[in-house]
């Protein structure tokens, strides 16, 4: 993808570089499966919980269920958040059902049987791109919790379809750019947070003007671009489950 790159990133990335990233799987011992993710200052850790039961809409179908939550830690940002004890809200609703709908699309629900794997998201740093890193370490702690249900004999065969990975694209500046951390996001006319698969398949794309408008021609560069990101990711994703 060519462009004139006029933006200068306070990172000093390249327009199409994802921040430093790294995953690091079986970081709880009690959890079914669990990993850091790192992606730049960002630091979330994920970890999948399976329970032998499904929500009451699914029972007698013969399916499972995948959900999540999603939570920042009070000083996980530059000022204390305030925990969200009596009710949570309406951003972090909208997060935690982003994860969990990239996520169900990564698994084989009939394959699953009837029992639901939940994974908690906690952000212990917050630099931009939650969601997304959510989303993409959730994938790896979703896969370790399934490879052991298949090695302990309770599932005859894995029910992971395909990886399945988050990153966010904007334009700042009038140059658009991979990977958007707090400074840049909080500058963003445009920003776009994309899911999608390893095989190229988009799970769900957001995209919001924060400030004026953004034409067909700057969606599919920023589509393109989060493309490469996610195939990145991707990689990353394997090379944790591969040391698992």
């Amino acid at each position: 993808m060519k462009q004139n790159m006029v933006y200068k990133r306070v990172d000093n990335r390249e327009f199409d570089e994802i921040r430093k990233s790294k995953i690091t799987p079986n970081v709880l011992p009690f959890a079914e499966g669990s990993a850091l993710i790192e992606m730049g200052n960002t630091k979330i850790i994920c970890t999948a919980t399976v329970e032998e039961k499904v929500p009451s809409f699914l029972r007698g179908k013969g399916v499972g269920w995948v959900t999540a939550e999603y939570a920042m830690l009070p000083r996980s940002t530059q000022t204390r958040t305030q925990r969200e004890v009596q009710r949570i809200s309406g951003r972090t609703q909208e997060i935690q059902r982003l994860i969990g709908r990239s996520l169900r699309a990564a698994v084989d629900l009939a394959k699953l049987g009837e029992r639901q794997i939940t994974i908690d998201c906690d952000v212990i740093m917050a630099d931009g791109g939650t969601r997304c890193a959510s989303i993409t370490g959730g994938f790896v702690a979703l896969a370790i919790a399934c490879k052991k249900l298949v090695s302990s004999g309770i599932l005859r065969e894995n029910p992971i379809i395909s990886e399945v990975a988050a990153v966010s694209v904007g334009i700042v500046q009038d140059s658009i750019i991979l990977d958007l951390c707090y400074e840049e996001d909080f500058a963003a006319d445009v920003d776009m947070n994309i899911v999608g698969t390893a095989s190229g398949q988009f799970v769900e794309i957001q995209g919001t003007a924060e400030q004026g408008s953004f034409d067909f021609g700057q969606m599919s560069q920023m589509i393109e671009l989060a493309q490469k990101g996610i195939r990145e990711l991707v990689e990353i994703q394997k090379n944790a489950l591969a040391r698992v």
